[in-house]
Protein backbone atom coordinates (compact mmCIF):
# COMPACT_ATOMS: atom_id res chain seq x y z
CA UNK A 1 0.00 0.00 0.00
CA UNK A 2 2.94 2.48 0.71
CA UNK A 3 4.57 1.78 -2.55
CA UNK A 4 1.26 2.65 -4.51
CA UNK A 5 0.94 5.69 -2.77
CA UNK A 6 4.33 6.67 -3.29
CA UNK A 7 3.98 5.82 -7.15
CA UNK A 8 0.71 8.07 -6.96
CA UNK A 9 2.09 11.41 -5.05
CA UNK A 10 5.31 10.93 -7.62
CA UNK A 11 3.27 11.59 -10.32
CA UNK A 12 0.82 13.83 -8.86
CA UNK A 13 1.28 17.29 -10.55
CA UNK A 14 1.03 19.18 -7.63
CA UNK A 15 3.56 17.08 -5.28
CA UNK A 16 7.11 17.53 -5.84
CA UNK A 17 9.22 14.16 -5.97
CA UNK A 18 11.10 15.37 -3.10
CA UNK A 19 8.44 14.86 -0.57
CA UNK A 20 8.35 11.01 -1.42
CA UNK A 21 10.15 9.36 1.28
CA UNK A 22 11.37 6.20 0.12
CA UNK A 23 13.79 3.12 1.71
CA UNK A 24 16.77 5.05 0.66
CA UNK A 25 16.03 7.69 3.64
CA UNK A 26 14.85 5.81 6.61
CA UNK A 27 17.58 5.64 9.26
CA UNK A 28 18.57 9.42 8.09
CA UNK A 29 16.97 11.19 11.20
CA UNK A 30 19.24 8.63 13.49
CA UNK A 31 22.00 9.24 11.55
CA UNK A 32 21.52 13.17 11.77
CA UNK A 33 20.93 13.60 15.23
CA UNK A 34 23.87 11.30 15.98
CA UNK A 35 25.77 14.16 13.90
CA UNK A 36 24.16 16.98 16.51
CA UNK A 37 24.43 15.41 19.42
CA UNK A 38 27.89 16.13 20.34
CA UNK A 39 27.67 20.06 19.14
CA UNK A 40 24.69 20.30 20.99
CA UNK A 41 26.48 19.15 24.20
CA UNK A 42 29.35 21.26 23.47
CA UNK A 43 27.25 24.13 23.55
CA UNK A 44 25.51 23.04 26.38
CA UNK A 45 28.79 22.77 28.42
CA UNK A 46 29.76 26.54 27.28
CA UNK A 47 26.36 27.77 28.59
CA UNK A 48 26.82 25.93 31.79
CA UNK A 49 30.22 27.37 31.99
CA UNK A 50 29.00 30.99 30.83
CA UNK A 51 26.37 30.77 33.55
CA UNK A 52 29.13 29.83 36.15
CA UNK A 53 31.24 32.61 35.34
CA UNK A 54 28.12 35.43 35.52
CA UNK A 55 27.00 33.88 38.85
CA UNK A 56 31.44 34.62 40.06
CA UNK A 57 31.08 37.65 38.85
CA UNK A 58 28.03 38.68 40.98
CA UNK A 59 29.97 36.75 43.96
CA UNK A 60 32.92 39.59 43.34
CA UNK A 61 31.15 42.46 42.84
CA UNK A 62 29.37 42.07 46.30
CA UNK A 63 32.30 41.24 48.05
CA UNK A 64 34.15 44.32 46.39
CA UNK A 65 31.43 46.60 47.62
CA UNK A 66 31.50 45.12 50.95
CA UNK A 67 35.30 45.26 51.40
CA UNK A 68 35.26 48.35 50.43
CA UNK A 69 32.82 49.72 52.99
CA UNK A 70 35.05 48.05 55.53
CA UNK A 71 38.06 48.92 54.77
CA UNK A 72 37.01 52.83 54.25
CA UNK A 73 35.80 52.51 58.02
CA UNK A 74 39.46 51.57 58.95
CA UNK A 75 38.95 47.62 59.10
CA UNK A 76 42.32 45.83 59.38
CA UNK A 77 43.03 45.04 55.79
CA UNK A 78 43.87 41.00 56.50
CA UNK A 79 39.85 41.25 57.80
CA UNK A 80 39.24 42.81 54.53
CA UNK A 81 41.00 40.11 52.82
CA UNK A 82 39.68 37.37 54.72
CA UNK A 83 36.01 38.92 53.96
CA UNK A 84 36.35 38.85 50.39
CA UNK A 85 37.44 35.38 50.30
CA UNK A 86 34.82 34.12 52.43
CA UNK A 87 32.84 35.76 50.39
CA UNK A 88 33.79 34.47 46.46
CA UNK A 89 36.60 31.83 46.54
CA UNK A 90 39.40 31.08 48.11
CA UNK A 91 41.93 31.27 45.38
CA UNK A 92 40.37 35.34 44.93
CA UNK A 93 42.96 37.92 44.52
CA UNK A 94 42.01 40.90 46.60
CA UNK A 95 44.17 44.98 45.46
CA UNK A 96 43.19 47.40 48.20
CA UNK A 97 44.76 50.82 48.36
CA UNK A 98 43.54 52.87 50.74
CA UNK A 99 44.21 56.78 51.25
CA UNK A 100 42.40 59.28 53.04
CA UNK A 101 40.01 60.28 50.47
CA UNK A 102 39.39 56.91 49.38
CA UNK A 103 39.74 52.92 49.27
CA UNK A 104 39.45 51.23 46.49
CA UNK A 105 39.25 47.18 45.83
CA UNK A 106 39.78 44.93 43.09
CA UNK A 107 38.54 41.34 43.56
CA UNK A 108 39.86 38.98 40.64
CA UNK A 109 38.87 35.54 40.24
CA UNK A 110 39.75 32.70 37.71
CA UNK A 111 36.61 30.75 36.69
CA UNK A 112 37.27 27.17 34.77
CA UNK A 113 34.97 24.47 34.60
CA UNK A 114 34.92 21.47 37.46
CA UNK A 115 34.57 19.22 34.27
CA UNK A 116 37.27 20.65 32.44
CA UNK A 117 40.51 21.11 34.42
CA UNK A 118 42.47 21.19 30.96
CA UNK A 119 40.59 24.21 29.54
CA UNK A 120 41.86 27.71 30.37
CA UNK A 121 40.23 29.89 32.91
CA UNK A 122 38.61 32.93 32.38
CA UNK A 123 39.44 36.22 34.74
CA UNK A 124 36.23 37.60 36.14
CA UNK A 125 36.91 41.12 38.38
CA UNK A 126 35.11 43.49 39.74
CA UNK A 127 36.05 46.61 41.74
CA UNK A 128 34.55 49.39 44.48
CA UNK A 129 35.33 52.33 45.57
CA UNK A 130 33.98 53.77 48.48
CA UNK A 131 34.72 57.14 50.97
CA UNK A 132 37.58 56.60 53.12
CA UNK A 133 36.11 57.47 56.94
CA UNK A 134 38.34 59.82 59.11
Amino acid sequence: MPTSHAKFLASHPKCPASHVKGPASRGSVTAETAMVLPALMVVLAAALWAIQAVGVQLECVDAARAAARAAARGEPLDEVRELVQSATRPNARVDISRNPESTKVEVSVEVRPAWGASLPAVQVTASATAATES
